[in-house]
């Protein structure tokens, strides 16, 4: 899933106002983010296998230590101490523990029976949603544009900056989701890996991005 960690990134906003959207979406894709640097450094593997699922060329074939459900749970309790630890903020924490954890849960219902429980057994689970290409994109393009008008509500510009960096977010993240489902496969596991890394980028557009915006309890 690609969108749809970001639809909850930006619906939770409204809960957790002192946050930053740049925390909250490295939270939300907190896994992906890790998951580049595994593979370039041969730690877990992915291979460019078209029809494997019918909306990714991509065949997940061992990341335990980036998205196991085991893995993922300490990775979420590890952030929520660190944010807390270095903010202070209540919801923000509880924020960064949930959305880090949802990374997992909603992986698990659009990937095939690829994602491991813990870094050492062998039972994976999957429901396998990407089956669809229609499904999975319908899905995703509705909780984005759900979470999307969750984020503008909850927040409001404070200069032409705030306005169109968030709008030019939103309008990337939707085209990369369509490029992703429906654009040619990627020629090597490799530039796989390299491009993933771009996702770092994001987060920071998503913090400057917020950074000119303010939510009602800033105001208040």
């Amino acid at each position: 899933m690609f969108l749809g960690h970001f639809a909850l990134a930006l619906g939770t906003k409204h809960a957790a106002p002192r946050a930053s959207l740049g925390v909250l979406v490295a939270a939300a894709q907190w896994p992906d983010l890790l998951w580049p640097f595994f593979l370039l450094a041969g730690i877990e593997r992915v291979a460019v296998a078209p029809g494997d699922t019918a909306f990714t060329p991509l065949r997940f074939e061992w990341y335990p230590i980036s998205h196991s459900l085991l893995a993922v749970v300490v990775w979420a309790l590890l952030g929520c101490v660190a944010y807390y630890v270095g903010r202070g903020d209540r919801r923000g924490a509880c924020a960064v523990l949930l959305l880090v954890a949802s990374h997992w849960m909603l992986d698990a219902i659009v990937h095939r029976a690829d994602l491991p429980l813990s870094p050492w057994g062998s039972t994976r689970v999957g429901l396998g949603l990407w089956n669809s290409v229609s499904v999975a994109l319908t899905a995703e393009l509705v909780m984005f544009a759900i979470g999307a008008a969750l984020y503008l509500r909850a927040t409001r510009p404070v200069d032409a900056i705030g306005r169109w960096a968030a709008w030019s977010l939103l309008g990337f993240l939707a085209l990369i989701q369509v490029g992703n489902a429906l654009g040619p496969p990627p020629p090597s596991a490799e530039m796989v890996a390299y491009a993933s890394l771009a996702l770092w980028l994001v987060v920071l557009w998503a913090w400057w991005a917020d950074r000119h915006r303010t939510a009602p309890a800033d105001a208040a």
